[in-house]
Parts: C-alpha cells; structure tokens; sequence
C-alpha cells in the first residue's frame, strides 16, 4: 500500500494544474467515484486495513459538500482531489491517465443507473475537464439550491460573497448545453473595501467586492434617467461629514436574512430569505362625527394639498388588495385631481373661494356643501430663484426597485424644469449623515445626476441627524429673496436618533422659524411610515407626496413642480359657523388630522397649511336642514333656544392666511348661500368623497354602493386631459370586485 501512495504522489505531482474549470469537472467525477466506490472492496479493504479510514472518507465528503463558492473551489480543490485519490480513485487513475485522451461518452437521454460497479468510470483529464465546461457535460437531473450568502457579524463590514451552483451528486446525468463558464464571483457590480475606503462618498453604505479577489467594475450607466450622458462621482471637496464614519456605516450595513447550512447538514436543509414583516403606520384618525348646530356651531381647520393618500390607496388596489381604512384620508384623494376652479382676480388676495350647495349623492334628504379656493398661477417672471436640498435616504430600507431606483428617475425628471439661477444640494443619511453635492447650479445636470447615481442604499436611518444637516445646508444657501426649500425622499423608516412623530413635529417645528420649507416624497411599500412623513410635512410647511410610479413622478414634480416649490400663501385656515336656523347639523368629511380648535383660528401663532401657486384646495360639508328626515339627532327636551335671524345664509365662511415671510395673517369673509348650480368638477369630487367612504366602510352611506360611485364619476369626468379621472374610475371598479363576498 505504501507503494501505491508513493506512486500516487508522483504521479499527482507531474500532472500539470488545471484550470478552474477543469477542477470544477474533475471535482464532479471524483465526487461521483467517491459515493460510487465508497461500497466497493477496494474501500472495504482499506478500511480494513485503516480502521480510521471510514471517518476520516466521511469527514472529506462532508467537507466537499460545503465548498461550493467558486473561490473556494479554486483554493481547495487540489487538497481535495490528493484526499480523495489516495483513498479511492487510484484504481481509476492508473488505467485512465493514459495519452491519447479520449472524451467520455455520455448518454442521450435521462437513464436509471445500474447497480454501481465494481470499478467505476475513468477520471477524465485536464482537456476532457476542460470540454465538459465549454461545451457537452455531464449535468444532474435535479437542480441544486444555491448557497445562502454568509451573514456578516456585527463588527465587521457587510461582505457580498458570490455564490455558484453546488457539485453534482446524482449518478442519472443528461447531455446539457452550457453557457460560457461562470465568472459570476469576478463580474460583480460592488466595491473592494480598499476602493471603498479610497471613495469621495461615505458613511452610505456600498456594495461590496467578494473578499476573495477584487472585481472588476462594469461602467455604470444611466439607463433609465432623462439624462444620458457620463456620469462622474462627486468632487471630492463637495463632500462633508462622510470622513470619519466610514467603519460605522459599514458596520450598520443590513445582514441576509438566513444563514449556511452547517457542514454536517444536508444541502436541502439550507434556510431561505423570510418575507419582511409588514410595519406600515398610518396618520390618520376616527372619521368626524355628526355635530349639531346649536351645540357646536362653529368648525375649524387647516387646508390640506397633499396627496400621499391617494396614490397609497391606487397601490394597494394595483397590488390587488384594499388598502387599509387607516390609509385613507379622503381630502388628500380629493385634492389630488386638478380642477377648473374660478382664478382670482389680479390684484386681489392670492387664491379665491368658490361655494356651491348640492343634493347629497348619497342621501337624497341632506345637502352637500362645496368649498373651492383656485390659487394664483404668478407669471414665471415672477416666480423668485429656488435654493433646493435634496434629502434623500440611502438606507438598507431603499434597496428596493420602487424605492432608491424610481427616486433617481424621479429626480432626472425634475431637473429641467428647473431655471439657472435655481440651486441644488444634496444631503445622503443611512447610518449618518453627510452632503453629497454642495450647492450647484441647477443647469449642472452631469454633476448633479452623478451625484445622485453613485448613491447606494445600506445601513441604518438617522433621518433626524440628515435633517439637521439639510437645514444647515439651506442656511448656508445665499438668502437673497430667494425661496429655500428641503425635498425629503424617504419611505419614512426612521430607527436611528429622534424617531417618533410628535418629537419630529417639535424638532421641524423649531427649524421652519428659519424660513426654510420642507416637502416630504414617500416610496415604496411593506415599511412605509406615512405617519412620520406627514408629521414632518405638516408641521414643515410642505407637502407630503407619495410616489409608486414613474407617471406619478411626472405628475408631482413636473405638471405640478411649481404649485410644490412656488408658495403662494402660508398658514391658511378655514373656520365655517353654520346658521342653526337653516342648518341643524353637519358633518366635515375628512381633514380629521388637521382639524384646529376655534380659537386657534385668530392665533396667529398657530401653524397651518401652506397653498402653491396654481394649486386648488376642496373641502365637503354635508349639512342637514332641521326638521329633515335624515336627522341623525334627538331634540334635547331642555334644548337651547335659537333664534332666527330671518337670513337664508346657511353658514358664513372665514378664510384666513399670510403671505409668504410675513407674520400677521390676512382674512376673507363669504357667507354660503343656499343656491348654485353643481359643476362637473364639484360632482366629480363628491365621487371622490364617495370612494374614500366607501374603502372606510362609512355608515354614512345607506345604501349607496360602488355602481352609484362609478355611475357619478363617470358622468363627471369632463375634458380629464391626463386621464387621472378615468384612471379613478377603473379604481373603482377594481375596490368593487375586491370588496366583493
């Protein structure tokens, strides 16, 4: 026997190394003569002869089983192959290592193997290897599970490992053509930690390189992006904050989720990545009640323009489930339509009102009150320079497609309606927080798209900590009459510093005083924290937007960019008194979240919300004349005594703003009369207000169902230039059928 090893190493030493893929397909064979001859005599004998032997044959096999990265392999396969010959594939090898070489047969279909033989088939050398990777090769009729990636530890960088096929264990083969040889662990898109620490950006996490060998780096392109051309990393000098927090960012990369298998586990029993847990919050609050008139008869509150819910709702509905009661606030759908409100008058006050009275869709015995108010549209001349702070969330949160890749085409969109003297920055956080891009003439697109495009998502959220640093940022900004806005792009997830809403309401609270407004963008779904953007946007003077598409970007920042980043009026608050001779009750249908105490009305202290230029704001009362049959309230037997006025007024609307900068408010008196004709646009938003009750189950609506929703919408649809009425009533449609028993 001590010849024959002798021999063996000889041998083994004279034949010349193999390359990789050669070693993959002699691995393969020398795995299959291994689970082949492990019953043969020549294994019984040496185990007889070596009482160890059988062990130590076990330990190798399990050792192969979990060298299945490419790297491994090419370091591990020569010991592997000396451990193997030396116990079983002599025999082999003394009649197979033979000139000429003589590529193996193999069969043409699928077969059942025999029973093993007593000596198994030839070992193939280095140019049959070779064959079998480029061209026929033997494969497994059942597909191996790749390796889970190995999960980084807590103190050391997050690593991308690169994985490939496990060896093939099966005796049944079948003639299979292959692709090129697999350079999956050399042609990874990631960064070396050396490049890494040799990088002008920082403390956002990177992908990273396989530890085993540096990659080579594909050119990155801009597909998907308005702008075509190279794009280059930031200047160096444009970068702050970044420097010396390298290593915690890398260590507040996100690990896989799933671990390897032990080495002594079956390949099957490998885990699998687990499904995120649904952690959604919504701000929303109970659907205002009834109120009678002559107990409370006066209702205040902030106007609203966001949109967020809206497109929340077309999301889940896309996604073929209904969105959750919580998610709907049915003046954010209602106001997310443009509408063809009468404009104010030049000179005037800088949005008029519009009041219309109609039949209530819903119930024929109540009436539906319409308020309108159409901002002005100033002339582009008009319009002052715009200082932008693009806050954009670079955390493990965003890696999804519809979250940091839709955000970049998002703003590729923006940046040309944008004018030369408009100034860009951009501001990154993950696990901290650090400016990406000083400020930088908005006709810079190269610099600033370059910029945005080599962002990567990983690590933690300290959204407080990016924040801080956006609002210094826009400090440092030239202040010449310009208008300073932050643009936060996020999906809300907020789990590093100050992290709950009403903290957030109290620190964005204090930076507006530095006349600098905030606007929120949502992405994405699954983690979605709609309650932690709206705090930041009601309480930034903003506007909170979310974004599930493309045309939906296009929507938000392109049709609709100047009524986002134009003000055209700040803290504007409607207060209604109801006349209780003409109306015994009413009901506010929604802007639950941003009602206001009646005094809060005169104080102008109080924060409220702000209107774009050419934006629209649309409120819904449904009121009830007393003796009606739809009175949804007894008569106190001691009830208060009212009396009447002799007037016709139903109510008498104040309106109350500032203009932009200035602190002392400015207000508007209409009294609501009982007349006027319903227009298209104030039908097409009762529909609207019908769909949000509707997805919240209200009990408001009798017997009022989804056709007469889609019936009303789609009497009411007028010109719809850009289909988003139509687009509402195919929503419909689809809520009905998913609402459907």
């Amino acid at each position: 026997m001590t010849d024959e090893l002798d021999a063996l190493k000889a041998a083994l030493k004279a034949i010349p190394a193999p390359d990789p893929d050669a070693k993959d397909a002699a691995l393969r064979l020398a795995m299959e003569n291994f689970d082949r001859l492990q019953g043969s005599t020549d294994a019984t004998r040496l185990s007889q002869d070596r009482p160890n032997a059988a062990g130590f044959l076990n330990g190798v096999r399990r050792m192969l089983k979990t060298m299945t990265t490419r790297p491994a392999l090419a370091a591990t396969t020569s010991v592997a192959a000396l451990c193997i010959g030396l116990f079983v594939a002599w025999p082999q090898l003394q009649q197979s290592w033979q000139p000429p070489l003589v590529k193996p047969k193999v069969a043409t279909q699928a077969i059942t193997p025999p029973a093993p033989p007593a000596q198994g088939p030839a070992l193939a050398g280095k140019d049959d290897a070779k064959a079998l990777g480029q061209g026929e090769t033997a494969v497994a009729t059942n597909t191996a599970t790749p390796v889970t990636p190995t999960v980084p530890q807590a103190d050391q960088p997050a690593t991308t490992i690169a994985t490939v096929p496990n060896p093939v264990h099966s005796n049944t083969v079948a003639p299979a053509k292959t692709p090129a040889p697999d350079t999956t662990a050399t042609e990874q898109d990631a960064t070396s930690l050396d490049k890494l620490a040799e990088a002008p950006a920082t403390g956002l996490a990177a992908k990273q390189a396989p530890i085993f060998e540096k990659p080579t780096l594909a050119p990155k392109t801009s597909a998907g992006l308005a702008y075509s051309e190279p794009q280059p990393a930031p200047p160096a000098a444009a970068l702050r904050g970044f420097a010396a927090n390298q290593t915690a960012s890398l260590q507040n990369a996100p690990t896989v989720a799933g671990t390897v298998a032990p080495a002594d586990q079956g390949l099957a029993d490998q885990s699998v990545l687990q499904p995120q847990p649904n952690t959604e919050a919504f701000s929303t609050a109970v659907p205002n009640p009834v109120h009678v008139t002559a107990e409370e008869p006066v209702s205040t509150f902030s106007v609203d323009v966001d949109t967020a819910s809206y497109s929340v709702i077309r999301s889940s509905l896309n996604a073929g489930q209904l969105p959750p009661p919580e998610a709907v606030r049915i003046e954010e759908m209602v106001n997310y339509f443009p509408y063809n409100y009468p404009a104010p008058e030049a000179g005037g006050a800088p949005f008029t009102d519009t009041v219309t009275v109609m039949p209530t869709p819903w119930n024929p015995n109540t009436s539906l009150v319409h308020i309108a108010l159409q901002g002005r549209m100033p002339a582009t001349q008009d319009r002052k320079p715009l200082n932008l702070v693009f806050l954009i969330d670079t955390s493990g949160s965003m890696e999804d497609a519809n979250k940091l890749p839709l955000l970049k085409q998002s703003f590729a969109l923006m940046l040309p309606k944008l004018r030369p003297e408009d100034q860009i920055a951009i501001v990154a956080y993950a696990g901290n927080a650090g400016e990406v891009l000083a400020p930088t003439s908005a006709t810079n697109r190269r610099a600033i798209l370059g910029a945005i495009n080599n962002l990567e998502a990983g690590g933690s959220t300290a959204g407080a900590e990016g924040l801080a640093l956006a609002y210094q940022v826009a400090g440092q900004m030239p202040h010449d009459g310009r208008i300073s806005r932050v643009i936060l792009a996020t999906d809300g997830d907020f789990n590093v510093g100050i992290d709950n809403p009403d903290d957030l309401k109290t620190f964005v609270a204090k930076e507006r005083e530095g006349g600098t407004y905030l606007s929120v963008l949502g992405f994405g779904r699954g983690n979605l924290d709609d309650a932690t953007m709206q705090a930041l946007a009601q309480n930034g003077n903003g506007t909170a937007s979310y974004i599930d598409t493309l045309a939906e970007a296009q929507k938000v920042l392109v049709d609709q960019l100047t009524g986002a980043l134009f003000p055209i009026a700040d803290d504007v608050k409607i207060q209604v008194e109801w006349n209780p001779a003409q109306v015994a009750e009413y009901r506010l249908i929604g802007y639950e979240t941003r009602a206001l105490k009646r005094e809060d009305f005169n104080n102008d202290k109080v924060d409220a919300g702000e209107i774009g230029a050419g934006l629209q704001v649309t409120a819904l009362y449904e009121v009830t004349a007393p003796g009606s049959p739809a009175l949804l309230n007894d008569p106190l037997r001691y009830g208060t005594h009212t009396e009447t006025t002799g007037s016709n007024e139903l109510g008498f609307l104040r309106l109350r703003y500032k203009d932009p900068g200035q602190s002392v408010s400015k207000l508007i008196e209409t009294p609501i009369l009982p007349h006027g004709e319903a227009s298209d646009d104030a039908r097409f938003a009762a529909a609207i207000a019908g769909f949000g009750q509707l997805l919240q189950h209200s009990t408001y609506l009798g017997n009022w169902g989804w056709d007469q929703a889609i019936a009303l919408a789609t009497s009411a649809r007028g010109p719809d230039q850009f289909g988003y009425r139509i687009e509402a009533v195919n929503l419909m449609r689809l809520a009905q059928s998913l609402s459907a028993p």
